[in-house]
């Protein structure tokens, strides 16, 4: 039931308010028994919507010993609690954030997860609770950790199975410290580390025993292999059995945040008919970030060193750490994170975050005291303001520091020699104009032959797309050139360790866009006023003109390279302009909210645009042709590519439960 708010339900600062009676009006005692309740829900615009039957409970381990509470609500049915991009569900969680003085280091590590690209980060939703009439806080609500659409989204088994059901996923885990499972029934203990490890999903009313000796058996192999012998190998060791993207963010966001029981409690899943483990979500971070006085300031220390859970889980990252494939990996990774401006991102998000809080955080700390320690907290100090700080402070130091204590644990290698420095090019090119390559001795342009996409010289017609390039300079000095029509690129198809005077003559063709192809490369090489050579990369072989001839279909074909450059007109070339680029990234849509990504040569810039930017608010990847990570944005901010390589591009995120993808040229 929606309507209007009344007197008796008002939000007390600019935050949403939620007001739960339980039917009984007992308080809630237990973390294992639900209580029935109603609640009201008053929304930023005071718009109220009514709940007449709920479930709460207690939730937590620590944190519920506190006096003020956590707590776990049920719907009856599915709801879109927290509305679009958010999941819809029975089970949400009311974080209390005693611990934590500044209440948002969850909140924070959510946006960090999202920030280094891991697939499903929390929400953070933050309210006023009130509780059988007495107001009780601020209160964070977030996703409950399960399989679902919009949290861990991964493939969800047959109830019952049956002979034929594939239960090779999905599974959710936790590495569990706190051994809150039934050994042998809901959980298990590895053989090498005796780390506990619990079956979230599927969970226990559904799990049969011949899934749990399946996914039991594939953590005991990963485990078998991690501290095996032949760990360092990459086809049997450790490594065909992880996801490297999400362990590395993983593990750097855990390493970021300072969290002490990053490898006491450690989610990790699989999905079906995937060998691998993947790692997260992120989850429990009030004691993170130099909040725990049992092991004091971390802002210089690595986790791995100084966390919990030697036991657990932390033996496994301090064993990968032994590889030299990891220690490239995570150093590779969080230089990429740093280079995307992680320090300002999360100085962004705790000063944004802090402000959103200010009013509640003054209700809620009249109610519960500032300067009073109730679980860790290092730090004690009289003003709110000064816990940010403190928070601030802990960022700034941290992560520089990690950056010189990741690079210390590299392998001691040879320095791999310096390439040769670029080239000048004989050609200035202008990526955002097409070019017409012609023959200086028939006028003849080149050209695709559409039956078998091999390169041809034909007439010249202004209307002819497949005779009109783009032209890329690299930061080589050679040039990436792509075909209009066709979206791919010339291409030396030529095979073997070729010279420049070995005489092969292959057909030259066009090749799926990949600029860091040598096949692919080419030097223009001026030969007079407005001649060029187009010599390639990989063949060393001139672009040249098979036998001269001005008939359409002529053969384009990878000759020897000598002195006759200079001279034969069947390998001079002229490039002239001929129209300027218009080409833009297609509007994608989903079907219950419209957005556009756009790329703007002129500011070199990625960005969305939506009539609804509240909306914008997943994170986007942004990978070379070779799949490496370049840059990662929030959707509603856009992205600068200066400093990156001209070259294709593909562009990543994940909305509606949906990863989706497209590609550009730079």
């Amino acid at each position: 039931m929606n309507g209007q708010v009344d007197e008796s339900h008002m939000r007390l600062t600019n935050l949403p308010h939620i007001y739960i009676n339980t039917f009984t009006g007992n308080s809630i005692t237990s973390k294992n028994n639900y209580v029935l309740a109603r609640m009201w829900y008053v929304d930023e615009q005071d718009n109220v919507t009514f709940y007449d039957s709920l479930e709460i409970r207690g939730r937590g381990n620590s944190t519920w010993s506190l006096a003020k509470k956590p707590y776990r609500i049920k719907f009856h049915e599915k709801e879109k609690f927290l509305g679009q991009g958010y999941a819809k569900a029975k089970k949400w969680t009311l974080m209390a954030n005693h611990g934590d003085k500044t209440l948002i280091r969850n909140a924070l590590t959510s946006a960090l997860g999202e920030f280094v690209g891991l697939d499903f980060n929390p929400a953070a939703k933050f309210v006023d609770l009130t509780l059988n009439g007495k107001y009780v806080g601020n209160y964070q609500i977030s996703d409950q950790v399960e399989v679902r659409p919009h949290r861990v989204n991964i493939t969800e088994q047959d109830y019952p199975i049956t002979e034929e059901s594939n239960i090779t996923g999905g599974y959710l885990l936790e590495a569990d410290g706190f051994a809150d499972f039934q050994n042998g029934v809901t959980g298990f203990y590895t053989p090498r580390q005796n780390s506990p490890i619990r079956i979230h999903y599927p969970d226990e009313e559904e799990l049969e025993n011949s899934q749990y000796k399946y996914i039991r058996n594939c953590v005991y192999e990963l485990e078998s292999r991690l501290f095996g012998s032949q760990f360092k190998e990459p086809e049997t060791g450790y490594r065909p059995l992880v996801d490297s993207i999400s362990l590395a963010n993983w593990y750097i966001a855990t390493e970021v945040s300072g969290n002490p029981d990053g490898f006491y409690s450690t989610y990790f899943y699989k999905d079906q008919d995937d060998d691998r483990f993947f790692w997260g979500p992120l989850w429990d971070y009030d004691i993170a970030y130099g909040n725990d006085n049992r092991i004091g300031d971390t802002s210089r220390n690595m986790m791995t060193e100084v966390a919990f859970g030697a036991s657990v889980f932390r033996a496994w990252p301090l064993r990968m750490w032994e590889d030299p494939w990891f220690a490239k990996l995570i150093n590779r990774r969080y230089r990429e994170v740093v280079d995307a401006g992680v320090q300002a991102f999360m100085l962004e998000k705790i000063d944004s975050l802090a402000s959103l809080l200010q009013r509640s955080q003054e209700k809620n700390f009249e109610l519960w005291g500032i300067n009073k320690r109730v679980l860790r907290e290092c730090v004690l100090y009289s003003t709110y303001d000064q816990y940010v700080n403190d928070l601030r402070s802990y960022v700034t130091t941290h992560i520089p520091f990690l950056e010189t204590a990741f690079a210390s644990l590299l392998p001691n290698e040879p320095e791999p020699p310096q390439p040769p420095t670029p080239k000048v090019p004989d050609f200035e090119a202008d990526s955002m104009v097409y070019y017409v390559i012609t023959n200086v001795g028939t006028g003849t342009a080149i050209d695709i032959k559409s039956d078998d996409n091999t390169i041809c010289g034909n007439h010249r017609e202004e209307e002819i797309q497949s005779q009109q390039w783009r032209i890329y300079p690299l930061s080589n000095g050679f040039m990436h050139i792509v075909n209009r029509a066709t979206g791919e690129a010339l291409n030396d198809p030529t095979e073997g360790n070729p010279t420049a005077t070995t005489e092969i003559g292959a057909i030259l063709n066009v090749a799926t866009a990949d600029s860091l192809d040598t096949r692919q490369q080419w030097d223009l090489v001026k030969q007079g006023d407005d001649r060029f050579n187009l010599i390639n990369h990989f063949s060393q072989h001139e672009a040249n003109l098979s036998g001269g001839s001005s008939s359409d279909g002529t053969r384009i074909v990878s000759y020897t390279s000598d002195e006759r450059n200079k001279t034969s007109n069947n390998r001079l070339w002229t490039i002239t302009q001929v129209d300027e680029v218009v080409d833009a990234i297609e509007d994608t849509h989903d079907e219950d909210f419209d957005y556009a990504l756009a790329y703007d040569p002129t500011g070199d810039r990625l960005h969305f645009g939506s009539e609804r930017p509240d909306g914008l608010n997943f994170t986007v990847n942004v990978y070379d042709q070779g799949g490496r990570l370049m840059r990662t944005f929030r959707a509603s901010e856009e992205c600068n590519l200066r400093g990156l390589p001209r070259g294709l591009y593909i562009v990543s995120w994940k909305f509606a439960g949906k990863r989706r993808s497209v590609k550009f040229i730079k």
